[in-house]
């Protein structure tokens, strides 16, 4: 690795560390202009001015906004995200008990969605204009237009209304079995693939056609190598940067995707956690939950300009 991509990769890791540190203050100053609080809702309407006071002198809300944001920054430095105001537990803890099950998801619909993502593109590349070329294009036009929250609720309507076949609800606790677990992720998986392999499908098409159009495979073409061979060996080794960028990205979506399928489906995770504690006006828990969202976030974003950077040819010279 030279040094022009050791510069380049250190500048997008700074780049995404500030990013990080506007986006902490951005979170913070928005929740804190959510009306209520948590005092105002343990107590209820009810509550005497004099009690609100001391509950929120308690919780530490009567202190200034910049030494509340100082305070919290520097517990999440050292990885502390503070206690909830609801239930006084930690919120490290809170999170690291439903982050599994958040994950187990995305896991799940990255398994489904990468494989058949990355089919569609290659064959839509190597049979471009033809019928599969061009309904598959529409297909993914068509899925990416659509809101998740619309394919999740089609989704229960067909198959846990008027089928049957599946739950609405996804109970993971419940699923002791093979086939159970696959009742409970179907449908969030479903929903979430949706948009993942039209994503990853387009961009993994245009970056097979971009290297078809290279000088080597007219050559290995003229040499009688059969196209399945040139593409399998030719063009994805060349095309494997882009295809990796293309992956993160997608990827990247499920951090948002996922906050509408665990709310739809009543999924255990870290989105459903999050808007609980919106709920019931929760904000550091709010904030700790955010922030972790749009530290995945940032994570796959720098790993697809990793990608990127270090396939560029004219930086590898």
């Amino acid at each position: 690795m030279n040094q022009t991509i050791s510069r380049l990769i250190i500048n997008r890791i700074g780049l995404g560390l500030l990013t990080l540190l506007i986006v902490s203050l951005v979170i913070f100053m928005i929740t804190n202009l959510l009306p209520g609080d948590a005092a105002q809702e343990l107590l209820g309407q009810s509550a005497t001015p004099e009690t609100l006071a001391a509950l929120r002198s308690q919780l530490g809300l009567d202190l200034p906004i910049y030494t509340r944001y100082i305070q919290w920054l520097g517990g999440l430095l050292v990885g502390d995200a503070g206690y909830s105001m609801v239930n006084g537990m930690s919120i490290m803890e809170l999170i690291w008990s439903r982050l599994p099950n958040t994950l187990s998801l995305a896991a799940f619909a990255t398994l489904v969605s990468v494989p058949v993502a990355l089919s569609i593109g290659i064959f839509s590349a190597m049979y471009r204009g033809s019928w599969f070329d061009r309904y598959s294009n529409m297909l993914a036009v068509f899925a990416v237009s659509v809101p998740e929250f619309l394919i999740a609720t089609i989704a229960v309507l067909i198959f846990a209304v008027k089928l049957g076949w599946l739950s609405a609800l996804s109970h993971i606790e419940s699923a002791n079995t093979f086939g159970e677990m696959l009742k409970v992720y179907a449908m969030p998986v479903l929903t979430l693939c949706s948009v993942l392999v039209a994503q990853m499908a387009r961009m993994t098409r245009a970056a097979v056609i971009d290297q078809l159009s290279s000088p080597y495979v007219e050559m290995a073409l003229l040499k009688g190598a059969s196209p399945i061979r040139i593409v399998l060996l030719h063009v994805l080794p060349n095309a494997l940067g882009p295809i990796a960028n293309a992956i993160a990205l997608s990827l990247s979506y499920l951090l948002g995707g996922v906050i509408i399928v665990e709310s739809i489906f009543n999924y255990p995770g870290i989105a459903t956690l999050m808007l609980n504690a919106v709920s019931t006006r929760d904000m550091p828990l709010v904030q700790g939950c955010a922030m972790l969202f749009c530290f995945g976030y940032l994570i796959l974003v720098l790993m697809a300009d990793i990608c990127e950077i270090v396939s560029n040819p004219r930086l590898r010279k």
